[in-house]
């Protein structure tokens, strides 16, 4: 009988033995399986802007690329919410996390340090959103020359026939600051080009904050109805209601930013947006999970890329961009945006990046002390 519960017990201790050894090589396996995962910043995938479109983007290669794909919602809007989350996605087995929006810069100092094992993409989080922390290896975050979108957008309208334009920034920060000297450049190189710089008026200001309200309508409400401006580039955050609200009483017209905004711009009445000053957030999010799938992580690894323009022909590869499937310019054509890009990436087209003062411009630029 000893011998007989001896044998059984071994019997018993292998198979325990077995089961542990096939746990820890599947939660192996799976750890070094590429398995994506999106979390959200304070909007959902739905919101028509950057969480959709990385979203969008990251289900679109998980699903040509056979990965494993899911999206996360914090809780809240918290620093607290998006580190639940990015906790959560890990102990679930993601191994590659991407986070769009300057929000996720704490959540990332707060969390990388424990996870060397995973890799973290974050979109549009610049030096400044990270404090003095120095990236590891195994995060990437992408930041964008807003300046050529903002030229691009700029040049464009001008082109379209557009003659009294204005700028309504958020913040004074360097990146919306960079969107709306862009702008300026690219209303007066356009203007140049059609002999018209003296016709040629841009109206300039930032909020002072990135949400619209009502001290911010009356002031488009004056510049659209008083000053008989055309079309607002509305450049930070969720300032754009504002200009949206005082386009629709009058018909004037507006510019998009940072994504696609032609939905958005349009439901407030229509034909409304001319065109968005766009991130490539789709093209990073493609080229950074390549490089991951790839294994060519180390172009990427630790750093902080100012990503702009990489090809003169392919539109869709490049950072930045005007969106062209939901093109809606007549006299400024597709072929004539082409022919744009190329020029800047050929370095035929200048455009400067520097913060300090408005470049030089024959155009009429008026500028206004912040409105908040």
């Amino acid at each position: 009988m000893k011998k007989f519960a001896l044998s059984v017990l071994c019997i018993a201790l292998t198979l325990v033995s077995l089961v542990s050894c096939s746990k820890k090589e599947a939660a192996s396996s799976k750890k070094n399986e590429m398995r994506v995962a999106m979390i959200t910043d304070s909007g959902d995938i739905t919101d028509q802007s950057f969480n959709q479109t990385t979203y969008e983007a990251c289900k679109k290669f998980s699903e040509s690329n056979g990965v494993n794909f899911k999206y996360y919602k914090p809780a809240g809007d918290s620093t607290a919410d998006r580190v639940a989350s990015i906790n959560a996605a890990i102990d679930d087995g993601y191994t590659v996390l991407v986070l769009p929006g300057y929000l996720f810069g704490e959540a990332i100092v707060e969390t990388v340090g424990n996870n060397a094992d995973v890799t973290f993409i974050g979109l549009d989080i610049g030096a400044g959103d990270l404090g003095d922390f120095k990236l590891p290896a195994n995060v990437f975050c992408a930041v964008y020359s807003e300046e050529i979108p903002g030229f691009m957008a700029g040049y464009a309208a001008v082109k379209e026939g557009y003659r009294h334009l204005g700028f309504l920034g958020g913040m004074a920060v360097p990146a919306v600051i960079r969107y709306g000297y862009g702008f300026v450049q690219g209303c007066n190189k356009a203007a140049e080009e059609l002999g018209v710089a003296d016709k040629v008026t841009v109206e300039y200001v930032y909020g002072g904050q990135f949400y619209g309200d009502q001290t911010i309508t009356a002031a488009m409400d004056a510049w659209y109805s008083q000053r008989n401006v055309e079309v607002v580039f509305a450049c930070g955050g969720g300032i754009w209601t504002s200009a949206c609200e005082a386009a629709a009483k009058v018909g004037g017209k507006v510019i998009g930013v940072d994504t696609d905004q032609t939905a958005q711009i349009n439901a407030y009445g229509k034909d409304m947006c001319v065109t968005s000053a766009m991130k490539g957030l789709g093209a990073t999010v493609n080229a950074a999970l390549s490089a991951v799938k790839a294994g060519n992580w180390n172009q990427y690894s630790g750093k902080i890329s100012t990503l702009g323009l990489v090809s003169a022909t392919d539109l869709e590869a490049n950072f930045v961009q005007l969106p062209t499937a939901t093109w809606s310019m007549k006299k400024f054509t597709v072929d004539e945006y082409k022919a744009m890009v190329a020029d800047i990436y050929n370095g035929k087209t200048k455009v400067s990046n520097g913060i300090d003062e408005l470049p030089a411009h024959a155009v009429t630029v008026n500028t206004y002390p912040n409105l908040k």
